[in-house]
């Protein structure tokens, strides 16, 4: 996406680049992954409000599969993940999509609002975008409202996934499968499909499953239940709370590594498989994993 304004930053040029550029105006740094289908969805937006600002703001993208040194420095756990620095230092940041009105709510103590006359005249949302911040949101239904519209106007890969995602949200789990086995060319989305089943896979395990709530309530009057623990991992992968999860099976591994002929670290290593190796959060359990068992 061409701007003046964007450019990549590497691990050898992130210092000079963003940390001193950033004493004479603000720079807002995009973490991202080529796999990470939001962090697409995001980029337009963040372009959007740097071209806006004409020069008073500078995006730096940072390619997290290629510089993993620099999500360790700045503890990036998830992606996409966005911070501001000024003056040398982080001084705001999101996770996730985020809609443009609230980015730019966070930006204005750091930079200031746009003049009236800087606005850009409002423009009817692409679909994707639109389809995106509405999932961001909560608002699964409406944006396979969106979605289907669209497509039945003008159908694209990309927005099959989105549909499939949106019905993922709404447990429509075999109307997932059947809009994913629609996709035309899977292999340009190989990881984002893959992720997307093995998704389903857990929601439908989930869905056999009593709820959260009950699991946590046992697991918190028995620490030892390792039944309820894995389950409660098991739903926390359904809903893409990886974190979570990769957090409780880690932790059954290590309380009761043999449970279920050690379905943890096998889920576990599942887990890696789908996120792939250069995420953040591979990166950070497979070191933990490994001290774990050595």
């Amino acid at each position: 996406m061409s701007s003046p304004y964007l450019f990549d930053v590497t691990t050898d040029t992130f210092d000079r680049y963003v940390l001193e550029n950033s004493f004479h105006k603000p720079v807002l740094v995009d973490f991202w992954a080529d796999w990470c289908a939001p962090c697409k969805a995001l980029l337009p937006t963040l372009t959007a409000i740097a071209d806006s600002y004409a020069g008073e703001l500078l995006l730096a993208k940072v390619n997290c599969d290629e510089e993993a040194a620099l999500s360790e420095r700045f503890g990036i756990r998830s992606l996409p993940t966005v911070v501001l620095f000024k003056d040398g230092q982080p001084v705001e940041g999101f996770a996730g999509i985020q809609p443009e009105s609230a980015i730019r709510e966070l930006l204005v103590p750091h930079i200031g609002a746009l003049p009236e006359t800087a606005s850009a005249p409002s423009q009817p949302m692409d679909p994707a975008a639109h389809a995106t911040e509405l999932l961001t949101s909560g608002a699964a239904a409406e944006a396979i409202t969106v979605l289907q519209q669209a497509i039945a106007e003008q159908s694209s890969d990309a927005l099959l996934l989105l549909l499939a995602r949106a019905l993922a949200e709404t447990a429509e789990l075999n109307d997932a499968e059947q809009v994913l086995g629609a996709i035309s060319k899977p292999d340009a989305h190989k990881q984002a499909i893959t992720e997307l089943r093995t998704r389903l896979v857990f929601q439908r395990q989930a869905a056999e499953l009593p709820p959260a709530e009950l699991l946590t309530h046992r697991l918190a009057k028995d620490p030892s239940d390792s039944e309820a623990a894995y389950q409660l991992a098991i739903i926390s992968l359904g809903r893409q709370e990886y974190d979570t999860a990769m957090g409780g099976l880690l932790a059954l591994m290590q309380s009761d590594r043999s449970y279920a002929d050690g379905i943890a670290q096998k889920t576990l290593m599942q887990v890696f498989d789908l996120l792939g190796a250069g995420n953040p959060l591979s990166i950070q359990y497979r070191r933990k994993l490994y001290q774990a068992l050595y």
